[in-house]
């Protein structure tokens, strides 16, 4: 049996899906509109911008991707497929944003440039 695919991408606080990885999540995933946070369709957003397209701060960022982990813990039979969260629209770098997930579970596939941090 094949195990549900969930697309992991970074989205803003009022789930405004207009544009990146967010618009590809609604059009493709599931992802719904005005869900800026959590498990959506065949989706998992987690907030790099607050509602006014602002940057969140790294720290804040890091809780969520803490939750999403234990999420994905929690859920070991879906396969979460991770994009570079942070790192187009929002302006992070790999290196602000990939070590957020180390100690991510199997289940994760983080981007190639994200798999020195696991």
């Amino acid at each position: 049996m094949k195990r549900q695919q969930v697309f992991v991408f970074g989205s803003n606080l009022g789930g405004r899906h207009g544009a990146g990885s967010a618009l590809h999540a609604m059009k493709f995933h599931g992802a719904k509109y005005g869900t800026g946070f959590g498990p959506t369709g065949n989706a998992y957003a987690i907030p790099t911008k607050d509602a006014n397209f602002q940057k969140l701060p790294l720290t804040e960022i890091s809780t969520y991707v803490t939750t999403f982990l234990q999420y994905a813990r929690d859920n070991p039979n879906f396969d979460f497929n991770i994009v570079a969260i942070g790192t187009g629209l929002a302006g992070f770098t790999n290196e602000q944003i990939g070590p957020m997930f180390k100690g991510a579970p199997e289940n994760c596939n983080l981007p190639a440039e994200w798999e020195k941090y696991r």
